[in-house]
């Protein structure tokens, strides 16, 4: 329990229902405990007063797909990794994330979903809100950085077996649709209400609308590892930009993704269905060097994770910083960047009656930013975990 509360005053409020130019904000509690559109006076030494005077208060970041940072990985399957990544994500600005596995062998997922599973979330730590399985049920032809050895076919028994190893904290599944033919394997997920996201596939545009019928309603880094538009077959990107139900993963690094592909994808799809992600690997944070992803050597130079083919893997691009780029496209604004980036993952992965916006009786995960999304501070369930400049 938080003893200390906190007031911001004076911020412009990116509240839930509407924008207050000069409003406040109570915590206590670790919750968002009052919005007012008038500065609220708190006298008592347990009360913290913020000047947010020409600051906007916005959700904290969530980054569903992470699998590593500060020379951390899931797939370490220690607590002290989980610490590791969760104690750095609030400096850019992520207040929550889902802890992203890899594909590899049976025993060594198993082994990341038990850690998973009893890993205790800390006070002013971004918090661990679940699992993003990201493979092993995945396509080689379209592998990227997944171990290609390890890739099977989508097989329920053992998801369930998964689910049930991580005390049922998977919220999405990146998997390739074109090998559940029949659909089963989707279907029974999106009736156990797991967000499946097709990735690390090879399905064309007609693939993908029948999986999207069958229940899945997320495409995985979109443009990355999936058949891009042809003018015979537009593909799963295609498939982004043509069907509504469908939302879809960023990496806006700038190098994942071309900036003017960055500011098409954002023309076609738009704030309401993209969600920012970093796919980050164990390099974020950190100096360029030699590292591993999945127990493949990777080289880190200033601004990329490359294999040793050069095949991109995984990113280091920090959640701010992807969230400044598509804040540099025309026509994006601090209120599309709090949908891509807050509001859009916690609706898909479930979380959103606590999370993703600012509400009364919300987690108090917040940012008081400026313009530039420069941090002032971050602010994890009640607690200060970043102070900026």
């Amino acid at each position: 329990m938080n003893t200390q509360s906190i007031v911001i005053n004076n911020a412009k409020v990116f509240a839930e229902d509407k924008t207050i130019h000069h409003g406040s904000v109570w915590i206590e509690n670790g919750k968002i405990k009052a919005i007012s559109e008038q500065r609220m006076e708190h006298a008592g030494d347990h009360v913290q007063v913020i000047d947010g005077t020409n600051l906007n208060l916005i959700p904290g970041f969530i980054d569903a797909h992470i699998h590593g940072a500060n020379g951390a990985d899931v797939m370490d399957a220690t607590e002290k990794a989980l610490d590791d990544m969760a104690i750095l994500l609030p400096q850019e600005g992520t207040t929550s994330f889902l802890a992203t596995t890899i594909t590899q062998s049976p025993e060594n997922i198993e082994k990341a979903l038990e850690n998973a599973a009893s890993y205790r979330n800390k006070p002013g730590y971004a918090e661990m809100i679940g699992i993003h399985l990201e493979g092993p049920f995945v396509n080689k032809v379209k592998a990227g950085a997944q171990p290609v050895q390890y890739i099977t076919k989508p097989d329920l028994a053992q998801f369930n077996k998964w689910q049930q190893l991580s005390g049922n904290q998977i919220r999405t599944i990146t998997m390739a649709p074109e090998f559940d033919e029949d659909g089963t394997f989707i279907k029974a997920l999106n009736e156990a209400g797991i967000n499946i996201s097709a990735g690390h596939t090879d399905a064309g545009f007609a693939e993908i609308k029948k999986a999207v019928e069958q229940g899945v309603h997320q495409l995985t880094h979109l443009c990355n590892a999936m058949n891009g538009i042809h003018h015979r077959d537009i593909g799963a990107v295609g498939a982004a930009f043509q069907l509504e139900d469908l939302h879809a993963e960023l990496i806006a690094d700038g190098i994942h993704v071309a900036p003017d592909m960055l500011a098409l994808i954002y023309r076609n799809v738009g704030s309401d269905r993209l969600i920012l992600i970093t796919d980050a690997m164990r390099a974020k944070g950190l100096p360029a060097g030699d590292y591993e992803l999945g127990g493949q050597p990777v080289t880190v130079t200033e601004d990329r994770a490359v294999l040793e083919d050069g095949t991109l893997a995984g990113s280091i691009v920090k959640m701010r910083d992807g969230a400044v780029n598509m804040l540099e496209i025309d026509g994006v604004t601090l209120a599309d960047i709090v949908k891509m980036a807050s509001s859009n993952p916690a609706k898909q992965v479930g979380v959103y009656d606590r999370k993703g916006s600012i509400a009364i009786g919300k987690d108090a995960d917040l940012l008081l930013v400026d313009d530039q999304l420069n941090i002032t501070y971050t602010i994890c369930r009640g607690e200060i975990a970043f102070k900026g400049e």
